[in-house]
């Protein structure tokens, strides 16, 4: 089929035709989901993505250039179309294992279940830019997934994917919010889909569930309080974000798993996105000794390995200590004394401190009598004064 960039009336049926066949495909394309929408430029976001960047709400994960995610000829030189592609993942787990004292476990963001969505995503486009190739040999297409430069929520609202949520999330009419988002750019002008007219009305379950407020308006996120950010950076974290991490190792779905969109919403027809509860839902403990090589072979093929072990066993430490499980205190005392990664050292006297007791008292003395960095010194110390605090009223109390 030859490629026409200025298409006549004639043309237009070929490329609607075309478009139909990619429709019938899509589902043994691996593809749930699929929408059409022009390549116009993003005018109306561009002054959003200015404003997030002035209120510092950025979580620094995106393409820095705000123009290339506005522009997509600055990514394909003359575009004609653009296409969104959705695969929906499960929301829900069969017999989950069970967290129960000296055997706590945390639990990994419903994105990260399964095999990582990036890959199975790159697949699904590859299969389709093979299919849409075979037919139009001299098709130019580019495909991004997630990192890519547009705006993964702004193509598929505009190709009528979904709607965007007051949660931030495409949610579409029939998969939820429950879907993981692709993008193409291409030469070929195929005719454009309708956006989705739905909305949340007059809802704001996930506003109001948001754990540290992150969600400071409808469609407005603050990404520097979203804890589904914070368990991905690396560092310290203050004690304000660490309670409310809970027990959580990577990601949060509370704004999705309170959406009434979603109810009753789970997908299971994708074996490889299905998740192994010992992996999305694993023992707390075990992970704070696991090598470079064993945090690869447990968690490797998962989305939430992309930051490396380091996130994971902080956020370990804050589950342990949001449990309050003095089980735990031996294994979180040994790794204040020996790691040799400040984050680590200064997390566990945080994880003592909330669990609290003489033995995890002593432990924080006896990391200050050898501790040498400022930031580790200066959060044990708010420990010992917490747990002597704590250790003086219980005192008290028995008397």
């Amino acid at each position: 089929m030859e490629l026409k960039t200025s298409a006549s009336i004639a043309d237009r049926a070929v490329w609607d035709r075309l478009k139909r066949e990619i429709i019938e495909a899509a589902p043994s394309l691996g593809i749930d989901d699929i929408g059409f929408a022009s390549a116009d430029p993003f005018l109306s976001l561009k002054s959003v993505l200015l404003d997030r960047r002035a209120k510092g709400y950025e979580s620094g994960f995106e393409e820095p250039d705000i123009d290339k995610r506005v522009y997509p000829e600055l990514t394909l030189e003359q575009p004609a179309s653009l296409i969104s592609i959705a695969v929906a993942y499960p929301s829900k787990m069969d017999h989950p294992p069970k967290s129960e004292p000296g055997q706590r476990r945390g639990i990994l963001a419903r994105s990260a279940w399964g095999e990582d969505y990036h890959l199975v995503l790159r697949r699904a486009m590859a299969k389709l830019e093979e299919f849409i190739k075979e037919r139009v040999p001299d098709a130019r297409i580019e495909s991004m997934v997630d990192t890519g430069v547009l705006v993964d929520r702004a193509v598929a609202e505009r190709a009528g994917v979904g709607f965007k949520g007051k949660n931030c999330a495409i949610i579409s009419p029939k998969w939820g919010s429950w879907i993981f988002l692709g993008d193409m750019i291409t030469n070929i002008p195929f005719p454009p889909d309708s956006p989705v007219t739905e909305d949340c009305g007059e809802c704001t379950k996930c506003i109001d569930a948001c754990p540290t407020g992150a969600l400071v308006g409808p469609g407005v996120l603050n990404a520097q309080r979203c804890i589904s950010f914070l368990t991905q950076t690396k560092g310290f974290l203050e004690e304000e974000f660490m309670v409310k991490i809970g027990n959580r190792l990577y990601g949060c779905d509370t704004c999705q798993v309170v959406c009434p969109k979603n109810k009753g919403r789970s997908w299971n027809h994708r074996p490889e996105l299905q998740p192994d509860p010992e992996i999305v839902k694993p023992l707390l403990l075990p992970i704070l000794d696991l090598s470079n090589r064993e945090f690869k072979e447990r968690f490797g093929s998962s989305a939430a390995a992309w930051r490396g072990k380091k996130p994971i066993q902080r956020n370990a430490l804050i589950a342990l200590g949001n449990f309050k499980d003095r089980d735990s205190v031996p294994k979180i005392v040994d790794v204040m004394l020996t790691d040799p990664r400040p984050e680590l050292r200064g997390t566990a006297a945080w994880a003592l401190s909330r669990i609290g007791g003489q033995e995890a008292l002593e432990g924080v003395r006896r990391a200050l009598a050898s501790e040498k960095d400022e930031e580790v010194v200066r959060r044990l110390k708010t420990a010992e004064e917490k747990l002597a605090i704590a250790e003086d009223q219980e005192n008290n109390q028995t008397r």
